[in-house]
């Protein structure tokens, strides 16, 4: 009897679990590290208590995503591995990540160095690491990379078009992509001749504005 009456409490934490996750997601993907407990509950629908209940803590809920975002880029690593060449791996990946990072500023290093460490977000930033040098490798042995170009440039690289992504978001909401693939061609050309830049360039103020520091 009692494990019956037990069961739709159960389905509303899972339910309001999920709720919680996807607002948070959908908020810090949006607004970074301004998003408090308060908003999440009201963007998820759900009270207050519910959120600290499920997650006592801002840096426990940053944690929880921070595992997310390493497990979506390890299964966009996984992916690239499956391309035919070195090339289009290389490529694949690169671009995935600019594109994830560009639309998303939980994937910030700012959101990234403030969660807690935990060992399952380390275990996966471990793996992601592995996959990417493996898929660099591929591509050093065709030929086909930089000379020089690591696994541990990329988030580097990603960060760079995060940058012009957050800051020319609002009014020119694809403008990165244009950096995007320079900077992929840059570090692994495509086969056979360049293809022309996607998109038109910056305007001046905007482009000073992307590469200013952080107020």
């Amino acid at each position: 009897m009692s494990t019956t009456a037990v069961r739709p409490l159960r389905a509303d934490a899972v339910r309001n679990r999920a709720l919680i996750v996807d607002a948070a997601r959908r908020l810090f993907a949006e607004r970074g590290l301004d998003v408090t407990l308060h908003d999440v509950a009201e963007a998820a629908g759900v009270g207050v208590g519910t959120v600290y209940r499920r997650f006592p803590d801002k840096d426990a809920l940053l944690s929880g995503l921070v595992a997310a975002k390493y497990e979506t880029l390890v299964e966009l690593a996984e992916r690239a591995a499956e391309e035919p060449t070195g090339r289009s791996a290389l490529r694949s990946y690169l671009l995935g990540a600019m594109e994830l990072r560009a639309s998303d500023r939980a994937l910030s290093s700012a959101v990234l160095q403030a969660a807690p460490q935990t060992a399952e977000a380390a275990e996966l930033r471990e793996t992601l690491h592995g996959l990417v040098e493996a898929v660099v490798d591929r591509a050093r042995a065709e030929g086909v990379v930089r000379e020089g170009f690591t696994g541990e440039d990329v988030p580097a690289v990603t960060s760079m078009i995060g940058s012009i992504a957050d800051r020319s978001r609002d009014e020119l909401p694809g403008a990165w992509r244009r950096y995007g693939v320079l900077l992929v061609d840059a570090v692994c050309p495509p086969e056979g001749s360049l293809a022309p830049l996607p998109g038109a360039p910056l305007p001046p103020f905007t482009a000073t504005t992307c590469l200013a520091a952080p107020s």
